[in-house]
């Protein structure tokens, strides 16, 4: 099975909901721009424990709430049917997409 590079996960717990904000090792840092729409995939925010795309998937399974960004974390979640493919926005060529369950 072909690795996949590394993710940036951190978890937010708040009384029952659960947070995951994920993001492709690579782009943490960098800031994102298409037309007006500034993104920025801040440390604060996305920088939690580093580890294998899998295992970050694992924990989006847990979430209330997820907040995903880089082609890597983006497209494993499509794939393993966590996100939609039409819920997928781009922003300099970068997948983004959140999950909320209800």
């Amino acid at each position: 099975m072909k690795h996949l590079p590394d993710a940036y996960v951190k978890i937010i717990r708040r009384e029952r909901e659960i947070l995951v904000a994920a993001c492709d090792a690579e782009i943490l840092g960098k800031t994102l721009r298409k037309n007006e729409l500034v993104f920025e995939v801040r440390e604060s925010f996305y920088k939690g424990s580093k580890m294998r795309i899998r295992e970050a998937v694992a924990l989006i399974r847990s979430a209330t709430t997820a907040n995903l960004v880089g082609l890597n974390i983006v497209k494993t979640a499509v794939k393993e049917g966590l996100v939609h493919p039409e819920a997928v926005i781009v922003i300099s060529g970068v997948p983004h997409a959140q999950i909320v369950k209800i």
